[in-house]
């Protein structure tokens, strides 16, 4: 039997942000497909019914979950659990019903997952990894998924069946879905997302304390080191919880990160022009290699680097033949902190398909130099 087949199947959307938001859109590729949407804030409610992106509201959490096929908790990790156990103690859901997530960290999570242990609905975690350089329900887009990993973490082995269904139903996302268990969802994401945020902030401040004696280094932190640090910019309420959420492997990776620096530092004492060479090429040659075709843990803007003159019009030309060939772009700015005469144009895409489309018809339309970092 199908996931979606001549019944109507209906989902409960409980937290209409971007991801809440851009899930309700992507699952209503289903023919015959019901969203029902609540968040604690109205006015979101409201937007999200004006803007199509659900079908009909519910005044509770409880209300839209209990005649629900699939419940989706797109709410922050705290307020998910608080739910889960309500849920399991007082709503009545629907015999069959699978309830997931899309929080940052699992583990928390998943020690809750035993409370629907012997009942008629199953919880399974899950983390679209996905986002946008914007947020709210009016940014959500039903795109935002395609290509990106959606990691799923089951509670237990016999929930193979409920598994499946699942991975059925969000297919409709075009996400590239995967099985993990809640502690390797925990470990790779704080070694590939979590921890970088912790070293980006931190390289923030180094430079706050550097400004102190060097004020003139604000200005050229404009270029390389503001991409570099862009992370350092994410909502802090929101890395506050996921530092606290995963706290364990954090501290395991600035463990490994102090013992790294301090084979870095013992490097750059040597003054070994081959060894310091080498770490700096082995480091090139492993970053390079990386996977270029999909998002990975971290949000991703899609950059193109444009080499243009100061010349007046020059921004507007290419913004033009952006336009004229309806590729549409989230951001552009001028990277100043450069030792040629050229200036970068850094363009920035929703999509990957998006930029390369961007880089074939600049390359083809201008004389300027296309790249991607």
């Amino acid at each position: 039997m199908g996931v979606v087949g001549c019944m109507e199947t209906k989902v409960a959307v409980i937290g209409l942000g971007l991801i809440g938001g851009s899930m309700a859109l992507a699952l209503q590729r289903h023919e015959r497909v019901r969203i029902t949407g609540f968040d604690a804030d109205e006015r979101p409610v409201q937007e999200a019914l004006h803007l199509g992106v659900i079908h009909s509201k519910a005044e509770t959490a409880r209300q839209a979950a209990e005649s629900a096929d699939f419940i989706i908790f797109a709410t922050p990790v705290n307020e998910t659990v608080r739910m889960m156990k309500e849920a399991a103690e007082s709503w009545n859901l629907k015999p069959g019903a699978i309830l997931t997530d899309t929080g940052s960290t699992k583990s928390w999570i998943m020690e809750h997952a035993d409370a629907f242990s012997g009942k008629d609905a199953v919880f399974i975690g899950g983390h679209p990894m996905a986002g946008s350089h914007k947020s709210g329900v009016r940014a959500a887009k039903e795109h935002l998924f395609e290509n990106a990993y959606y990691l799923l973490t089951p509670a237990s082995r016999k929930d193979t069946a409920a598994v499946r269904r699942l991975e059925e139903f969000l297919g409709v996302t075009k996400a590239k879905l995967a099985v993990v268990s809640a502690a390797e969802h925990d470990a790779m994401t704080a070694v590939v997302s979590h921890f970088p945020h912790l070293v980006a902030a931190s390289l923030v401040r180094r430079l706050e304390d550097e400004t102190e004696d060097h004020p003139f280094a604000r200005e050229l932190a404009a270029g390389g080191f503001r991409d570099l640090t862009r992370i350092a910019s994410s909502n802090p309420d929101m890395w506050r919880d996921i530092t606290l959420q995963n706290r364990d492997e954090l501290l395991d990776q600035l463990d490994l990160w102090q013992q790294e620096m301090e084979a870095v530092r013992a490097i750059v004492e040597s003054g070994d022009a081959d060894e310091i060479r080498s770490f700096y090429d082995g480091a090139r040659a492993y970053r390079d290699a990386l996977p270029l075709r999909s998002q990975g843990a971290l949000f991703s803007s899609f950059d193109l680097n444009v080499d243009i003159p100061d010349n007046p019009g020059a921004i507007s030309e290419i913004t033009g033949i952006l336009a004229d060939a309806g590729i549409s772009i989230t951001n552009v700015r001028i990277v100043e902190s450069r030792a040629d005469v050229f200036g970068i144009l850094v363009v920035s895409f929703q999509t990957a398909e998006d930029r390369e489309k961007g880089k074939r018809c600049l390359a083809e339309k201008t004389g300027y130099e296309v790249s991607i970092t």
